[in-house]
């Protein structure tokens, strides 16, 4: 007995070991590079609001349509945009190429504009080659970012440069830019980014932050913003005199592509949408103004501090009863993805993925052994349960147990509604973020309220639109009176968020509402592993278009709507209207009033 007890010990402690083996060993190998970088993406990635002192000039599709295409003719033109600017911004960043001489005026016109404001930056690119060299040991390899050449804008004598290089990881993401480089004759070229950074700091006599760098000399870089996010305003809106330039104050003014015929777009990890190099380096430079610039912990270090986790959770979840084991592997790695976020904004980023995967590992291991039939039953319910998204699919499934999962719909007749925010966009542009999320919540609140009120489901937010529908997925009775109701209801709500809001930010918000009915597809919309539960179809256009041209406060109903419901409310007659992408026009009506009565009941 005692051989045998000694045996169960030396068992457990082998399979332990070999446990944090494997854990270690694949976590030093970095075998899961690229899901530890998607994890990454995703939990250290998440945007925490622009820098309003960091603005766009983009030469986009308005500015090439109106100027032509990009060539060396934009040299006058960006001679012009440098004295409309004038030294009003800190610093003038300029992400376009500028190199040779092109025997124009607008050479020695930009020449002159640069030398005379003495705030410009302009790009510099360094030629890579990949050659053999030897090392420090004396054995050979091939070195890939051998400089062979660096291409100067031709005005460098007039101007600070630095090289606008950005190189995507393996998968494609830009997630960390080279600060410096030496060339062969050991001569430092200094980054577009760094260069920026130093100059903005010097103009506004402001402390430089340290940047943090790896042991490669690149930066990893906290994106604060998605595409789209910076303010951006027309190249050609400035030079012709659109735009107030002393919107530019002690600014940082990227000038930089801004259309996808340029080339110029990169895959980012926080949006599936590209990225043009021009936001690229005003998230660089928001990280050194930011002073977030977190740095991956050493590889060694990582890899004992994942595989220390997975064992211990190993280790619970054998001696463990389930019903104690779980909420322990549960909070073991909702900890490490905290410890790991709290670590990413002090200057340290962890690794996710190894712990993400052997912590599951380790505890669904021991519960295999003892409950193996049992856990993939539940696995299977799970998973049968996150491709779903409306709650009222959910909870009738609940209920009744008979839903089926598949992909496909039905054709059904509803109503369906769409609400947004008029001048929104504007409006936020004018706020401070802390600001917009209030006004959006209140109105989400109020919208979402509105349509469970009426027994309605809400399909989607898009944006600041808000889309519901009546009738689908179950039958609800007096389904289109009921979203005529919601309408009204959302308008009312919104004459005291906008009294509220003009008293406490000086805005006015109010929301236009748009409602048809007919028939349309309503399913699961999407593809195996991901659905959304939706409606499509020409109702539904029409009813966003009937939204888009509601004026503010207001609510537009179309003819079919009026008919179902014509004796229970008032109507002002707006008469036909042509609606964007119907060959033939609407009637329409605008709400009024529902009489008393019927907004009882």
């Amino acid at each position: 007995m005692e051989n045998k007890g000694k045996n169960k010990y030396l068992g457990s402690v082998l399979e332990y070991a070999i446990c944090f083996v494997i854990v270690f060993v694949v976590a030093f190998s970095d075998l899961f590079y690229f899901l530890d970088s998607a994890l990454k993406d995703r939990l250290y990635q998440s945007p925490r609001g622009i820098n309003n002192a960091i603005k766009i000039i983009a030469i986009d599709d308005k500015t090439l349509q109106a100027l032509g295409p990009y060539g060396t003719s934009y040299r006058s033109y960006t001679a012009q945009l440098v004295n409309a600017l004038g030294d009003s911004p800190a610093v003038i960043a300029m992400d376009i190429m500028f190199f040779g001489n092109s025997d124009e005026a607008g050479d020695e016109a930009l020449r002159a504009a640069c030398e005379k404001n003495g705030n410009v930056v302009a790009g510099s690119y360094i030629n890579y080659t990949s050659v053999y060299k030897i090392d420090e040991n004396g054995d050979p390899y091939i070195d890939h970012f051998n400089i062979e050449s660096v291409e100067q804008p031709f005005f460098a004598d007039c101007c600070d440069t630095g090289f606008v290089n950005v190189s995507p990881d393996d998968d494609g993401i830009v997630r960390s830019v080279m600060m410096y480089d030496a060339d062969n004759d050991d001569n430092i070229c200094s980054s577009f980014s760094s260069v920026i950074y130093s100059k903005y700091c010097e103009r506004t006599g402001t402390e430089e932050n340290e940047l943090s760098l790896d042991d490669s000399g690149r930066m990893w870089i906290n994106y604060a913003g998605k595409p789209g996010d910076y303010e951006h305003i027309s190249f050609v809106d400035v030079i012709e005199g659109k735009v107030d330039p002393h919107i530019f104050n002690g600014c940082v003014v990227f000038v930089g592509a801004y259309a996808s015929g340029m080339q110029d777009q990169y895959s980012v990890p926080n949006s599936s949408a590209q990225m043009f190099g021009v936001e690229i380096h005003a998230n660089i430079l928001q990280c050194m103004i930011d002073d977030r610039m977190p740095l991956p912990v050493s590889r060694p270090v990582a890899a004992l501090v994942s595989a220390a986790a997975a064992t211990l959770v190993f280790i619970i979840s054998k001696k463990l009863k389930v019903r104690f084991s779980l909420p322990i592997a549960i909070i073991a790695l909702i900890g490490y993805g905290i410890c790991g976020v709290m670590l990413n904004a002090n200057g340290s980023t962890i690794p996710l993925a190894y712990c993400t995967v052997f912590i599951p590992v380790a505890f669904l291991f021991n519960l295999i052994r003892r409950y193996a039939i049992e856990t993939i039953e539940k696995r299977r319910i799970t998973a049968a349960f996150k491709k779903y998204v409306a709650p009222q699919v959910v909870e009738e499934m609940f209920k009744k147990g008979g839903y089926q999962i598949k992909l496909g719909g039905e054709n059904r007749h509803i109503a369906v509604l769409f609400v947004d925010i008029r001048g929104f966009t504007p409006m936020s542009e004018s706020l401070e973020p802390e600001q917009v999320v209030d006004i959006l919540n209140s109105y989400l609140n109020l919208t979402t309220n509105s349509i469970f009120a009426n027994g309605g489901t809400l399909d989607k937010f898009i944006g600041d639109a808000t889309m519901a529908v009546f009738n689908a997925p179950f039958d609800l009775d007096d389904y289109i009176f009921r979203a005529v109701k919601t309408a009204w209801d959302i308008v009312q709500g919104g004459n005291e968020i906008e009294s509220k809001y003009m008293e406490k930010y000086g805005k006015s918000v109010s929301f236009g509402v748009g409602v048809n009915c007919g028939n349309a597809v309503v399913g699961n919309i999407g593809c195996d592993f991901r659905m959304d539960y939706t409606a499509i179809g020409d109702t539904v256009n029409t009813a966003a278009r009937l939204e888009a041209n509601a004026k503010r406060g207001q609510v537009l109903i179309s003819e079919s709507v009026y008919e179902q419901v014509k004796d229970r409310i008032e109507v002002e007659p707006i008469g036909e209207i042509p609606l964007k992408g119907k060959s033939k026009g609407v009637f329409v009506y605008s709400l009024t009033n529902i009489k008393t009565n019927e907004a009882n009941k």
